[in-house]
């Protein structure tokens, strides 16, 4: 209690400073309201000449929010209210703003946005899908034109053609609007550039993030993944699901479902080994029948059809469970997805490597400022702020919250929940009160809808397969009359608003069909209703066969629905009212959060090596193509680094091994050896080699700076080739070392020493590989023309 209280006073004191500035804004109000359009628009000039002369956007504020509410008046018919000017002030100083659904948070961001995009850094608003994205830059975007600042949309069909020119031309706009993973892919895509016309990112500098909690939290226990370069195709993954349907469990392998891991056992490797005719499953030589094993085994465990993913026209797609929709174009990496094609005996797509990753943590906290907008963000402060420092601060609603949240009612069985529902949504259909029906899973809202269909209750269903559209039938979900069944994200962003008659009915009745996995989902989903001070109300029905209490209710109450689930027993049928069930639920979503949270701290720690590389990585290759840095005196030193490398590996040297190396990175055209295997001769010799090929080199060139260029580009080709093949070594390291856990090793430790090793290792074969594209690579063309430089 302690603690709740304090929160408060700390929130308290942060409000009473954000409302001194809030009442500096009102005193503005008069005057932008007195300006003519012209002069309002003209605005923006004045606050851009205020900035160029030295003032602060801090110090501006107060008149570039009265200037732009204003125009959020005339342009949109909406004023901001005091509480929506608190949230914007909230942003603007880098904090989430925890704002009730229905407060009008996308009319809040105008503000920050607008006041950010005036330093000409750019700002962004990140939202949590391309309908919210396009809708909202098309709404909004009409008053940030209107007061003559640029917008643009970050999202694209899957058909569309973007150019880096265009889409350089939207990250240069004052104001945009995007996806987190368009956002993601595109900073992934644009540090694989290999020259400054195809780069189109600007430096990041102001981001909102709608919806923080769910973008910066529950999206992000999985890093984003760019592919490309398909590997040559394995023979292995048929050969080795075959072997796997012959395993027996926990004879010959193990299946932790609550861990979700699945390996061999001691009896399981010997009969692999003997299966195989192979001497060490773990020897090196095996690594890559080791890993298409573990692969196979996954597949065949750990996916599971219709819950992680569909096959449709022959092809495995993967799917949210969640909200049911499709990933369209989406693959799971490092062979899984074609280990899951085995299984289902489709058509297996090409294995590609991984070329990029980055996680949400390290992309959102690369922006110099940070802030977002929430319904939900208080209870995950912590987390928050220890990832990614933005505190949390909660907006008082415009209007006291109306809504009634009632108890849970629980029940034992599914069944018996099932008819409770129903039965609780005939009677207050019957009055006509709307109701919207919320299920955790596509698999339950579609039951619930048979149901309705038996019962001759006609209702719409949103399992957000069609976000437009879930869209405008959400906005109806509020109407006298109306059922909705959704998924928990089904029609995110949009407002239910109530139609005529509904408030003295009770307004809006949020029934959850489930408790969801952390209190923020749930949370959110009683938000739908008693927007702006409307009536409303909130019942979740529980059974203790729900996912959350089955993962996470514990032993004791698994051991109660064992024992009573039949239908014999008296009490069939009646709810649960004992308090250590109402305990048990907050227990479980207790222990599900802290599930979550671990998995997102072991996706931050397995990413800082990644990151760390990437950094260095990413900033050597922007040098490289905005030649910032001078090749020219480092050349010898990359090339003795490469020969000495070399020597020191091959200390026994045979005429063999150095006819090898010269014509695998020197020359085609060396008519003899050196006249002895002396470390110091064969270096002398083959740097003879060298300075003869880069003359001959320059001599066509004719130009320093063009023979600086083509250094330049046999260096960013190599290190490009290199840092492709370490990015996708990193992610196979990942699934390895998790199976090391088993062996009580420290599995993080593990990854750290390999891809340190693996890093040292890159950067000697980036070198080795700048040496043989320089020697090898031919060059056509002249002055005139232009030249045309191919590697080997």
């Amino acid at each position: 209690m302690a603690v709740k209280q304090k929160e408060t006073l700390l929130n308290r004191y942060k409000l009473r400073k954000i409302r001194r500035i809030l009442s500096k804004v009102n005193q503005r109000a008069d005057y932008y309201a007195a300006l003519s359009d012209q002069e309002l628009q003209q605005q923006t000039d004045v606050f851009r000449q205020r900035l160029d002369a030295g003032e602060t956007l801090d110090g501006i504020l107060p008149d570039a929010f009265a200037a732009i509410r204003e125009a959020d008046k005339r342009v949109l018919g909406k004023y901001p209210y005091d509480v929506q000017v608190i949230g914007a002030i909230a942003m603007h100083q880098g904090n989430i703003a925890e704002m009730k659904t229905g407060e009008g948070k996308t009319l809040t961001a105008t503000l920050p946005l607008y006041l950010n995009a005036l330093s000409g850094k750019g700002a962004i608003l990140v939202t949590t899908n391309e309908y919210l994205a396009r809708r909202d830059a098309q709404e909004m975007g009409r008053v940030y034109r209107w007061m003559g600042l640029t917008v643009g949309v970050g999202v694209f069909d899957e058909d569309e053609d973007i150019s880096a020119a265009e889409k350089r031309q939207i990250y240069g706009s004052d104001i945009m609007y995007s996806t987190s993973t368009a956002l993601g892919f595109d900073y992934l895509i644009d540090n694989l550039s290999g020259s400054q016309a195809d780069k189109f990112l600007r430096p990041f500098n102001y981001v909102i993030v709608d919806e923080a909690d769910a973008v910066l939290l529950d999206n992000a226990q999985t890093p984003l993944i760019i592919s490309g370069q398909p590997r040559v195709q394995s023979n292995l993954f048929h050969i080795c699901n075959q072997f796997v349907l012959t395993l027996q469990e926990e004879e010959e392998y193990k299946h932790d479902k609550d861990k979700k891991i699945v390996y061999l056992t001691g009896a399981g490797i010997a009969y692999a080994e003997e299966f195989f005719d192979i001497d060490d499953l773990y020897d090196n030589k095996s690594y890559e029948l080791n890993r298409h094993i573990n692969l196979a085994l996954r597949a065949q465990h750990l996916y599971q059809k219709d819950r992680d993913y569909v096959v449709d026209e022959d092809e495995v797609k993967l799917l949210d469970n969640r909200t049911g929709r499709l990933l369209e174009g989406t693959r799971l990496q490092s062979g899984i997805h074609q280990a899951i094609e085995t299984k289902e005996n489709v058509k297996l797509t090409k294995e590609s490597r991984a070329m990029g990753s980055v996680t949400y943590q390290s992309l959102f906290n690369m922006f110099p400022k940070l802030s977002g907008m929430t319904g939900t963000g208080k209870i995950a402060e912590d987390e928050l702020i220890a990832t990614y420092k933005v505190p949390v601060i909660v907006v008082p609603t415009n209007s006291p919250v109306q809504r009634i949240d009632y108890p849970d009612r629980i029940y034992t069985t599914l069944p018996e929940k099932l008819y409770a529902t129903i039965s609780y949504v005939k009677e207050l259909h019957a009055t006509g009160q709307p109701i919207l029906l919320v299920s955790g899973t596509v698999d339950i809202a579609e039951i619930y809808s048979r149901m309705l269909l038996q019962e001759g209750i006609a209702h719409n269903t949103l399992t957000a397969k069609n976000l437009a559209k879930e869209a405008l039938i959400i906005q109806e979900a509020g109407q006298l009359g109306a059922v909705t069944v959704a998924t928990s994200l089904a029609g995110r962003g949009t407002d239910i608003k109530l139609g005529e008659g509904v408030a003295e009915l009770g307004g809006l009745a949020v029934v959850g069909t489930e408790r969801m996995p952390n209190s923020r989902v749930d949370w959110q989903l009683r938000g739908r209703a008693g927007r702006q001070g409307d009536p409303g109300m909130s019942q979740f029905f529980v059974s203790l066969e729900d996912e959350l209490l089955v993962q996470h209710g514990g032993k004791r109450l698994n051991r109660y629905f064992e024992k009573n689930n039949h239908t014999e027993r008296a009490n069939y049928g009646y709810e649960l009212t004992s308090r250590r069930y109402h305990r048990a639920i907050s227990l479980a979503q207790q222990k599900s959060e802290d599930k979550a949270v671990s998995a997102r701290e072991n996706t931050i720690q397995f990413d800082e090596s990644l990151r760390v590389q990437r950094q260095k990585i990413y900033a050597l290759r922007d040098r490289l193509i905005y030649n910032e840095a001078d090749l020219s005196g480092k050349i010898k030193e990359i090339v003795t680094d490469s020969i000495s490398h070399y020597l020191a590996t091959h200390p026994n040297l045979t005429e063999r091994d150095l006819r090898r190396y010269l014509l695998d990175n020197y020359t085609y055209r060396f008519r003899f050896f050196p006249r002895s295997f002396d470390p110091k001769i064969v270096s002398d010799f083959i740097w003879t080699i060298v300075r003869e090929e880069l003359d001959k080199k320059a001599a066509i060139f004719q130009n320093e700076e063009k023979m600086a260029e083509f250094y330049r580009l046999s260096v960013l080709k190599a290190i490009d080739e290199c840092w492709i093949e370490q990015v996708d070594n990193l992610q196979q390291l990942k699934g390895i070392v998790t199976m090391r856990a088993l062996a009580q090793r420290d599995s993080l430790s593990e990854y750290y020493h390999d891809s340190l090793i693996s890093y040292d290792k890159m950067s000697q074969e980036v070198k080795d590989l700048a040496v043989r594209h320089m020697m090898l690579s031919t060059i056509e063309g002249d002055s005139q023309k232009g030249y045309s430089i191919y590697f080997v």
